[in-house]
């Protein structure tokens, strides 16, 4: 449904050129959910923006079920208004001074290249405003409805003329936190319903992870990983992903021996030998990182039976969270961050052991300023 390839974006800054978008390629299956993720600055917004028509790429082609609506080559740019998409923004954009029905229904009565007569334009929007459990509501006025009813009628609007392609822009960022954890489940049941292609902007990992069908991480205008959510999660390609995608706990260290036909191998860090496995590959002696989530540390007394790799540490603060209790323990020179079941209860100052298992720690190579960082 959509095809990105090779686009380049760039802006002028106070500081010289900043390319936003820096040879981004990528595809789009139909009926698929497809988030980009980054941190602020990262290029995700300004990718969907060129894809909407709301800015003119430097360079690249964009396809939308087949057809281009921009191809550097071939000087092509379609207007927004003539790609097929529907758009919901960050800030809704919902018109104070329209009802919730005149809201829905402006993208058919400005639609280029077809009239909708009066019964159409009402059928449309009673179908877009059930499909989005806000029947009934036509009448009310856009700024009687509370922010979570908002930000469905902004749905309703993008969906009203039935698109090829959905894009959401950081929807749900208004939103408190118990709403915004609640349309998550409406938007994932919405996009399963409709089977509508979407093409999802956020830079809240836990939005990623709840939605997608897959994720592409970007950075500095880069994509630097795509890929389904429990991969991009337990297999991070490198320390940017790792630490971005949820809370992590990074251990340099240097390859001791080789590494396996099935990855595994060891590391030796500050704070003893970790056994992981590595899903790139890597040479005896290479500086390296081992990623382990704190929830894939199992803490124990010292003097417990334990297998995996066992480092000593001791609890230097701890945080109730009622299903859960956060440690930040002392290993060596580090403080790593420990989730653990309410059973495994130890007080602040208790000395402990930490199991970490070759499945659940991840090895990457380091990159250029970790590099330096083990070497000091």
């Amino acid at each position: 449904m959509l095809v990105v390839e090779n686009l380049r974006k760039s802006f002028m800054a106070q500081n010289g050129l900043v390319h936003a978008v820096d040879g981004v390629s990528f595809t789009v299956e139909s009926g698929k959910l497809l988030t980009l993720l980054g941190p602020s600055g990262c290029g995700k917004t300004t990718t969907l923006r060129c894809i909407a028509g709301l800015e003119r790429p430097d360079s690249g082609r964009i396809s939308i079920d087949g057809h281009d609506v921009f191809n550097s080559e071939r000087g092509l740019f379609v207007p927004p208004n003539e790609r097929g998409i529907g758009m919901v923004f960050q800030s809704y954009a919902i018109w104070p001074h329209m009802s919730v029905f005149e809201n829905v229904a402006f993208p058919l009565r400005v639609a280029k290249g077809r009239k909708h007569s009066r019964a159409e334009i009402a059928e449309k929007v009673k179908v877009a405003l059930e499909k989005v459990r806000l029947g009934g509501y036509e009448g009310r006025s856009a700024t009687q409805l509370s922010g979570g009813q908002q930000q469905r009628l902004a749905l309703a609007r993008g969906l009203v003329r039935e698109p090829g392609l959905l894009l959401l822009d950081e929807p749900l960022s208004n939103l408190d936190a118990k709403l915004r954890e609640q349309m998550r489940f409406e938007l994932k049941r919405l996009q399963l319903e409709l089977g509508v292609t979407t093409l999802y902007v956020t830079h809240d990992q836990a939005e990623a992870l709840a939605l997608s069908d897959e994720v592409l991480v970007m950075s500095g205008g880069k994509v630097m990983q795509r890929g389904n959510p429990t991969d991009i999660y337990r297999r991070p390609n490198s320390e940017f992903v790792a630490d971005f995608i949820g809370s992590t706990n990074l251990l340099p260290g240097r390859v001791e021996g080789a590494v396996g036909a099935d990855g595994k191998g060891v590391v030796r860090t500050e704070e003893g030998a970790v056994h992981c496995t590595f899903f790139q590959p890597i040479a005896n002696g290479a500086e390296a990182l081992v990623s382990v989530r704190p929830e894939d540390i199992f803490i124990t007394a010292p003097n417990a039976a334990r297998s995996g790799s066992v480092l000593p540490a001791k609890v230097e603060n701890r945080v109730f969270l009622g299903e859960v209790i956060d440690y930040i323990v002392r290993c060596g020179t580090r403080d790593l961050r420990v989730r653990a079941k309410p059973e495994q209860d130890f007080a602040i100052g208790a000395d402990v052991a930490l199991e970490l298992y070759v499945d659940r720690c991840v090895g990457l190579r380091a990159d250029d300023s970790r590099k330096t960082q083990i070497q000091t």
